[in-house]
């Protein structure tokens, strides 16, 4: 079955340690227009739910005030999405319509937006939204240099959110954003210290469109569908969702010329 806007969208999170995942998240946690998601994350205490919390279903799934569905991820990625769609199937968990994951900082995302899209039972109900990439604007020109992971996220992103302008000078923001633009040049940029942020400009239109992004997006999707398909057709070797646990911490080739 291929993708289609019937489908829930799946919006991914991304950015390097440090960049301001978890504070974009916990901005966006209190928007109402959140209220018919659920969010997929690593650890509740990181984000810091206590003033959002309105019911704990049990121990993986809270309820917050807007509505929102907040659960933390145990094990596998592609098993705790079709957990909670059984969930939502059998009326264990308020109906959602969008389901966000937020990712760990070192995850390259390209295995996490393949699995989605190559997973049979995954791409029957769900399909991929908007992707989400936070940079920080003290160290990201470093990070870009140095961590392959870095240049991934900010390459397949819809939307960039540069953080802590606040805290760097004009001159050493305007650089980054002019290596985001030679990595990225189609992804509208916020800047988190001044733009107001805000779920429906960051979640809207949220059709993937692979055909949209950088040649080189392209190729590392490409590359990453091949190992993904080839682990699901030969017994005994890594499944996709175990390639998705596996890229966290798996050596990188170095960074890429566009960052230079």
């Amino acid at each position: 079955m291929t993708e289609s806007a019937s489908s829930t969208p799946v919006n991914l999170i991304t950015g390097f340690l440090g960049s301001g995942k978890t504070t974009l998240l916990q901005r966006l946690l209190g928007d109402p227009a959140l209220g018919d998601t659920a969010v997929l994350i690593n650890e509740f205490g990181e984000v810091g739910l206590d003033h959002h919390l309105l019911e704990r279903i049990d121990d993986t799934i809270v309820l917050l005030q807007s509505g929102c569905l907040c659960c933390t991820i145990r094990g596998e990625l592609s098993q705790s999405i079709k957990d909670l769609h059984s969930k939502r199937e059998r009326g264990l968990v308020p109906t959602f319509r969008r389901l966000v994951i937020e990712s760990t900082g070192l995850a390259d995302p390209f295995p996490i937006l393949s699995t989605i899209r190559a997973d049979p039972v995954l791409r029957h109900h769900f399909r991929l939204g908007n992707v989400i990439a936070t940079v920080d604007a003290v160290n990201g020109a470093v990070q870009l240099a140095r961590q392959p992971e870095c240049t991934k996220q900010v390459a397949v992103a819809d939307r960039l959110v540069l953080t802590k302008t606040d805290l760097a000078d004009s001159e050493t923001a305007d650089a980054l954003v002019a290596k985001l633009r030679r990595l990225n040049p189609s992804a509208p940029l916020w800047r988190a210290a001044e733009d107001r942020l805000d779920a429906a400009a960051l979640l809207s239109h949220d059709l993937f469109a692979l055909g949209g992004k950088s040649i080189l997006a392209q190729r590392w999707f490409a590359q990453e569908s091949r190992l993904i398909l080839m682990s699901t057709t030969v017994t005994g070797t890594a499944t996709a969702s175990t390639l998705l646990r596996w890229s966290s911490t798996a050596p990188s080739t170095g960074p890429c010329s566009a960052c230079g």
